[in-house]
């Protein structure tokens, strides 16, 4: 998020800091950085995150509680499964690892560390041998500390987020949608694509139906910009979509179906890089389950901007995201 939420105040956040971790310090920063969360660093020693719980309040226990799961999730990964490449976050003084601030918001505290993470872009070639290691150390966890985190850790559920949502707007389309300020060239956009929007539900079913037996322990964004770089490795970070899923859903991200789904030109090889994945875990990667992910990714999306542009929230980002999804004219994502 690269503006802070205008709902919350940095008082407000230096107080829950004070109450939850003793962390007595007015030095704070906001940092536009990420998506879907908002994040500040104080006394230049923690970094705080603030996730959104939701634009109405529907939902959002349920939000709370996948997201202290996720995070309960990586804290075990890091402490019982020796995974010293996940970032975690910092238990509060009553060992909770996230703590309300407010009816919308959550707080959760990390440590700042002295690093880089990548862009929302594919990884570069040279990168993907590593990054292919450290998904296979995370997917072969523990089973003894796997086995405790099933009980903990959500798992994906292949439904399409928000596609109910998704298909009342394609079925309301012949009338206007005047709830925002960008409602109706949302319902323009989704207009120009519905039959391919029709065509990408049908397709995301029918991979859906075809999925592997195995589930392992997803990160579920494995791109560049969930990758810190730092003079001691890497570290994989952003929880918060962690899921007991097929290992697919993290490996396209290796391959060059990430690529083209961002409108860019596909760079390596992506037999060699599953290769080393697949010698390495014994698991044979699936070509079916690799396919879903992406096609998953972009519809999602879509039902999101769509939604919010539909129920008239005020988000320009959210237009020009759809556009990259729908405009015919200009280059952009796709999910085929």
């Amino acid at each position: 998020m690269r503006e802070p939420p205008a709902d919350l105040t940095e008082t407000e956040v230096l107080s829950a800091l004070r109450a939850g971790w003793d962390i007595d310090s007015g030095e704070i920063e906001f940092l536009p950085v990420g998506a879907g969360s908002h994040h500040w660093s104080v006394a230049q020693r923690w970094f705080v995150k603030v996730d959104d719980l939701g634009f109405t309040p529907e939902g959002r226990a349920s939000e709370l509680d996948r997201v202290r799961r996720s995070l309960l999730t990586a804290a075990s990964l890091h402490d019982d499964s020796g995974l010293d490449f996940v970032l975690a976050p910092i238990p509060d003084e009553t060992g909770a690892v996230i703590r309300r601030l407010s009816p919308r918001y959550a707080l959760s505290l990390y440590p700042l560390l002295n690093g880089v993470s990548g862009p929302f872009a594919p990884h570069p070639t040279e990168d993907r041998h590593d990054i292919a290691e450290l998904l296979a150390r995370l997917h072969t966890a523990s089973p003894q500390a796997v086995a405790g985190l099933h009980v903990i850790t959500p798992r994906l559920d292949l439904r399409v987020p928000g596609r109910d949502n998704l298909e009342v707007a394609l079925s309301e389309l012949h009338q206007p949608w005047k709830a925002g300020p960008y409602s109706a060239e949302a319902r323009e956009l989704l207009a120009s694509r519905a039959d391919d929007v029709r065509q990408w539900l049908t397709d995301y079913d029918r991979l859906a139906a075809e999925q592997p037996q195995r589930w392992v322990l997803t990160h579920g964004e494995p791109h560049p910009g969930n990758f810190l770089r730092t003079a001691t490795g890497r570290f994989l970070i952003d929880w918060n979509t962690v899921a007991i899923a097929p290992p697919e859903r993290d490996l396209w991200m290796l391959t060059s179906r990430f690529a083209g789904m961002l409108g860019e030109r596909p760079d390596g090889d992506d037999r060699e890089v599953l290769r080393h994945y697949e010698a390495r875990t014994g698991h044979k990667v699936s070509e079916t389950a690799l396919n879903l992910y992406p096609l998953r990714w972009a519809i999602s999306d879509i039902a999101i901007f769509v939604d919010e542009l539909r129920r008239g929230e005020d988000l320009p980002d959210s237009l020009t995201y759809l556009r990259g999804y729908l405009n015919p004219t200009e280059p952009g994502r796709s999910p085929t």
